[in-house]
């Protein structure tokens, strides 16, 4: 099975959020800088990885994606702080 991923980003003001999930994390950063995954993160510049977490496949990191969609704000906060306490971006930090 390939390995998966569900991810956060935060724009530069942390003040929007988008939540994801992927098989190729990487590349699906580079979308998002570049402008060419979504109209959401591109319209609110947010383009920095403050989470994420890697599952056995995709349908794990689908499901995981959305149940953290219907989280609260405030909780989807306290995740990322639990690793991510400065919300650096951690784009250098994904496996390859």
């Amino acid at each position: 099975m390939m390995a998966a991923f569900t991810y956060i980003l935060a724009s530069a003001s942390t003040n929007a959020l988008y939540i994801g999930a992927t098989v190729d994390l990487r590349t699906r950063l580079a979308q998002h800088r570049a402008g060419v995954a979504g109209a959401h993160t591109t319209r609110y510049r947010i383009h920095r990885l403050v989470w994420f977490e890697t599952h056995d496949g995709i349908r794990e990191a689908r499901e995981r994606e959305w149940r953290l969609k219907r989280w609260r704000r405030a909780w989807k906060e306290a995740l990322i702080d639990e690793t991510n306490p400065t919300w650096r971006d951690l784009a250098m930090e994904v496996p390859l």
